[in-house]
């Protein structure tokens, strides 16, 4: 397929100053793009700067100081991307003054909440596995990733949830129980069940999609006769909101922080009867991870119409000849859009790419 029949892709990028690279520039213009060297030669960060250029900020890194060249005081990337046809030139810049700044076709962007959707991406990392043996946390973030993408008014409510969540942690730790001013708890209360009991509605409908998606991949990765068991988990219901943040008022005053709300929902993963990180063999832990990426990559293909940007890091590594063979058909014969994945190994990545009879272009670093 040609680069030019894709609705989504990205051309080439611009790197400077971003992490170990000092200067570089990496064209795309194959929609399958295989990236591989050693460790340390920055595949990853390479994958990330694209990632960082769709969700404006690091698919890893927590402050955007971390993705700067050491000894550098900023970074630069910029890239060329087509969607639908359409040219758009963006950049993102962190300034000496740790300022950052999105631009699109040299316009400068604000919010950058207004950016989050328009160019849907979806990162597969070795770390992913947390999904499904780490807190809460990771699938949240997980569930929030893919619904800013596709609600710009989730990830608002999502924005102001969290500063409301901010203040009302800040206030409880900061004050005397018998000094409590119950007055501005209601506030925040009021507050928070507003934006929470909309996030609850949008995530209630999301999750009746997104987890016939993951069984179904599931059952296809791992060709296994076992059927996991997912539930979204809420901490509270849209029409208890307001009144379980009450009731738990006398013990968010003891522990000095927000017990009930959305910031606390998951996404219970199980199988035959337990909760699939104690049961499931590593093996399966391999399908429902992949299950459960691709199945945000379905999700996104649904909404938008056309296949997001997959970003697919070290999978060679970690997946086994039948796993790999399967993922191998679902992203890049089943369908159409852009690619990069990285490895160690030409020989193994072009062994597998050429055995589907896939045009790829592989970059060495």
């Amino acid at each position: 397929m040609q680069s030019s029949s894709i609705l989504l892709h990205i051309h080439h990028i611009d790197l400077l100053q971003f992490r170990n690279y000092s200067s570089a520039k990496f064209s795309f213009e194959k929609r399958i793009t295989a990236i591989c060297g050693s460790n340390g030669k920055g595949k990853t960060n390479l994958l990330d700067a694209i990632y960082y250029l769709c969700f404006t900020k690091s698919y890893f890194n927590k402050t955007d100081a971390q993705s700067v060249e050491m000894g550098s005081m900023g970074f630069r990337v910029s890239g060329n991307f087509t969607k639908k046809g359409e040219l758009l030139e963006i950049a993102l810049l962190l300034r000496e003054n740790s300022k950052k700044e999105l631009q699109i076709d040299t316009e400068i962007i604000t919010p950058f909440s207004t950016h989050i959707g328009r160019l849907p991406i979806v990162f597969v990392a070795p770390d992913n596995v947390v999904l499904i043996t780490g807190s809460s946390e990771e699938r949240r973030k997980l569930m929030d990733t893919v619904l800013s993408q596709t609600d710009p008014d989730y990830l608002i409510h999502l924005i102001k949830y969290g500063r409301v969540l901010q203040e009302r942690n800040k206030y409880l730790k900061s004050e005397e129980i018998g000094k409590i001013d119950f007055t501005l708890l209601d506030s925040y209360d009021h507050q928070l069940s507003d934006f929470g009991s909309k996030i609850l509605e949008k995530r209630n409908l999301f999750f009746t999609q997104y987890i016939p998606l993951v069984q179904d991949l599931f059952a296809f990765i791992s060709e296994g006769k076992e059927t996991p068991k997912l539930d979204y988990s809420p901490s509270t219901t849209v029409e208890q909101y307001k009144q379980d943040l009450l009731l738990n008022r006398h013990k968010d005053l003891i522990l000095q922080r927000t017990t009930i709300g959305i910031h606390k929902d998951d996404l219970e993963l199980g199988l035959m009867g337990l909760p699939f990180k104690q049961m499931a063999s590593q093996g399966q832990r391999k399908s429902m991870l992949f299950a459960l990426k691709l199945a945000e990559f379905e999700y996104l293909k649904h909404h938008f119409g056309f296949e997001p940007i997959l970003l697919l890091d070290d999978v060679f590594e970690k997946l086994d000849q039948q796993r790999l063979e399967k993922l191998l058909e679902l992203v890049c014969n089943r369908n159409t859009g852009q690619v990069l994945l990285t490895d160690t190994h030409p020989e193994r990545i072009s062994k597998a790419l050429s055995e589907y009879a896939l045009t790829y272009h592989l970059i060495q670093l």
